[in-house]
């Protein structure tokens, strides 16, 4: 909710893990990690401005994004790995979003690094 700055709850699902595993292509550390982030897009938010660019410039803020989250977790130990490969669908209907004005564009599972012996 970037427009009050906070995190907040979407809804509940009692089978969260399954609609996870379901969207990220049975990719299953994505469903045992510790946290999982999902980013969505509305383009319209760019368009206005940037027009046929947006979609650059949406692609290019969300490298940031994930990269500050690259670096965030290899401060604290832990580790990540952005998806890019997920069902679009599945994950649309994950977030509740509408999969045309809003949809999702990453995934990254947050967890602790298995130590390497």
């Amino acid at each position: 909710m970037p427009l009050e700055h906070q995190i907040g709850l979407v809804r509940e699902l009692p089978d969260l893990w399954d609609h996870v595993n379901k969207a990220a292509h049975m990719q299953l550390f994505a469903s045992r990690c510790n946290v999982l982030f999902l980013w969505t897009s509305l383009p319209y938010r760019t368009e206005w401005r940037y027009g046929h660019a947006s979609a650059k410039v949406i692609a290019l803020d969300l490298g940031h994004i994930c990269q500050n989250l690259y670096l965030a977790c290899e401060a604290i130990g832990y580790g990540t790995c952005a998806i890019a490969a997920y069902d679009q669908k599945a994950s649309d209907q994950l977030l509740g979003v509408d999969g045309k004005d809003e949809f999702t564009v990453y995934l990254a599972p947050v967890g602790k690094q298995k130590t390497r012996s």
